[in-house]
């Protein structure tokens, strides 16, 4: 698979085999990976996967590695760990938390975004003239931010459907690999699922910043709202205090409408 298959239309966008080989990684995850996919947990990941799409289940994003195929280890300046991918019809690409261009904004990356307005000195509900919030987080990905889901697939209309069949083993492994490369990096936990990975990151070395999880049913609660927290803020001050070029987070926030 190329980059071409995400400038299909949404309705495109599932897995329709395993094949680990279409799916190409930047440098420095392939060793990773392919330890992973000949260890017994990936093999047994991939007979499940593909004997539920064999069984007829939807299962999305197509490209599971997206990702790592966007950002290379030796780039990622941030993480952002999620759950699992977005579980509707044409919304999963790939990256955490992001959908493909033209794909409506879920309540979540709609609070995410909010946040990134509003540390911006932004108001957080006003939409600029003319523009559309675009949900696609490509570009961040593209400058150094691993939209990192701790499961990679997931079934159509049913979330939480792949946790706990393997692919937690290569997630945590790819979050430890980034604790251990060399420079300092920024990681953001959003809940307690994102939470309970702190103990593989290396807290002297990286900024851990932890929140409530976006979603509306916690973003504005305590004890450490979303809403507020700063992180987009306190990433960049980060990186500039480690000479590292910020990130340019508010850009994703709008795109021209047609």
């Amino acid at each position: 698979m190329t980059g071409d298959l995400f400038a299909q239309p949404a309705s495109a966008l599932a897995l329709t085999c395993w094949d680990p080989a279409a799916w190409p990684v930047a440098e420095g995850w392939q060793g990773l990976v392919n330890g992973f996919l000949a260890s017994e947990a990936g093999l047994s990941l991939a007979a499940f996967v593909s004997a539920r799409i064999a069984a007829g289940a939807t299962v999305y994003p197509p490209a599971p590695f997206r990702m790592l195929a966007l950002t290379p280890l030796a780039r990622v300046k941030v993480v952002i760990v999620g759950q699992d991918p977005y579980h509707g019809h044409g919304q999963a690409e790939g990256l955490a938390f992001s959908v493909p261009d033209g794909v409506a904004v879920p309540p979540s990356l709609r609070n995410i975004l909010k946040e990134v307005r509003r540390g911006a000195g932004q108001d957080a509900d006003v939409q600029r003239p003319g523009r559309a919030p675009s949900g696609s987080l490509r570009a961040w990905a593209e400058q150094g931010v691993l939209l990192l889901n701790t499961s990679l697939t997931v079934e159509d209309g049913q979330p939480a459907s792949h946790a706990k069949r393997g692919w937690e083993v290569l997630t945590t492994a790819l979050l430890r690999a980034c604790s251990e490369a060399p420079g300092a990096r920024v990681f953001m936990l959003w809940g307690a699922h994102a939470q309970a990975l702190q103990p593989v990151i290396d807290r002297g070395r990286h900024l851990v910043l932890t929140a409530n999880h976006p979603s509306p049913l916690s973003a504005m609660r305590g004890p450490t709202p979303f809403i507020g927290c700063d992180h987009f803020v306190q990433a960049n001050a980060w990186l500039a205090k480690h000479f590292e070029q910020e990130i340019d987070w508010l850009g994703n926030c709008h795109k021209t409408m047609a």
